[in-house]
C-alpha cells in the first residue's frame, strides 16, 4: 500500500515528510508525496521550488523508500488534491503538517487540514513541526 503525504516547504511540510517516512519504514509502504499549486496566485509559498524538490528527493534516496513525487498546477485547493490523491492510491495513510497556531487560531483547525480530516478515506497522520523549527532544507 502506499502513504500519501502532502507537503509544503515550510516547517510543517517537512514534519509531515519525516513522520510519513517513519510511517512508511514501520509499515514496509511506499510514499506518495504530494505538493500542488492552484495556481491563482503569482507566488504560492506552499509550491515548492526546484531546490525544495531536490532535497526531498535526496532524502527519500537516501531513506531508501519507494516513492513517487506528484508536483504540479492543479486548479483546485490543496485538501481536494490530498484527498483525491489518497483515494487513487488506495492510501492506507495520509500524512498533513499542521502550523503551530495561538491560543484563538485553537479553536479551530486550518482550513485544509480540517477538510483532509473530514473527507479522508483512510486514517490521517496530523503532526507539527518541532516547536522553534525555523524556515530552511530538511535534514
Amino acid at each position: 500500500m502506499t502513504i500519501v503525504v502532502g507537503y509544503v516547504p515550510k516547517p510543517e511540510g517537512r514534519a509531515a515528510l519525516r513522520a510519513a517516512l517513519d510511517e512508511a519504514d514501520r509499515r514496509a509502504e511506499s510514499l506518495h508525496v504530494l505538493n500542488t499549486s492552484r495556481g491563482d496566485a503569482l507566488v504560492d509559498p506552499s509550491y515548492a521550488s526546484p531546490q525544495d524538490l531536490e532535497d526531498v528527493r535526496r532524502l527519500l534516496e537516501e531513506a531508501g523508500v519507494e516513492f513517487d513525487l506528484e508536483h504540479r498546477v492543479g486548479g483546485r485547493d490543496g485538501a481536494e488534491e490530498v484527498v483525491e490523491a489518497a483515494e487513487k492510491q488506495n492510501a492506507s495513510l495520509i500524512v498533513i503538517g499542521l502550523r503551530r497556531r495561538s491560543p484563538t487560531g485553537k479553536l479551530i483547525f486550518g482550513s485544509n487540514a480540517q477538510r483532509i480530516l473530514l473527507d479522508a478515506p483512510c486514517p490521517v497522520l496530523a503532526v507539527k513541526a518541532p516547536a522553534g523549527e525555523a524556515a530552511g532544507h530538511l535534514h
